[in-house]
């Protein structure tokens, strides 16, 4: 019985030690991107993701994806009014160690800088509908 519990102990240390912990950001301009930590499911790798939208604005994402679709470049767009438009192309590329996807990338970035970063994404996005 005592072999039982140590080998379902030892396996579980398995499973929960392969989950990654990456940085997450659902979207970013230039280098101002909040981010928070998550964990991965199984089958996911960090990625970073770089994009620019209307040839000039920088976009970055960060998370967890899933590794079929790691180191592609991808059309993101954004539905409205049962339309799609295609905003930006993005290109994911994915590491697998805990935090590969780069530090947060807002420590000491001002209210000012993410308002004019907010307010240019606006008017991109205006633009390209």
């Amino acid at each position: 019985m005592k072999t039982l519990v140590f080998l379902l102990a030892v396996a579980f240390c398995f499973a929960v030690g392969q989950t990654l912990k990456c940085y997450q950001c659902q979207i970013g301009f230039w280098n101002l991107c909040f981010t928070k930590e998550v964990t991965c499911q199984d089958g996911e790798k960090c990625f970073s993701g770089d994009g620019k939208a209307a040839g000039f604005v920088s976009v970055k994402m960060k998370g967890c994806l899933v590794v079929a679709n790691c180191n592609k470049t991808t059309d993101e767009s954004i539905s409205i009014s049962n339309s799609s438009a295609t905003l930006y192309k993005m290109t994911k590329t994915c590491c697998n160690t805990d935090l590969c996807n780069g530090a947060p990338g807002l420590p000491g970035a001002s209210g000012l800088s993410l308002a004019l970063a907010t307010i240019s994404a606006l008017f991109v996005a205006n633009i390209l509908v």
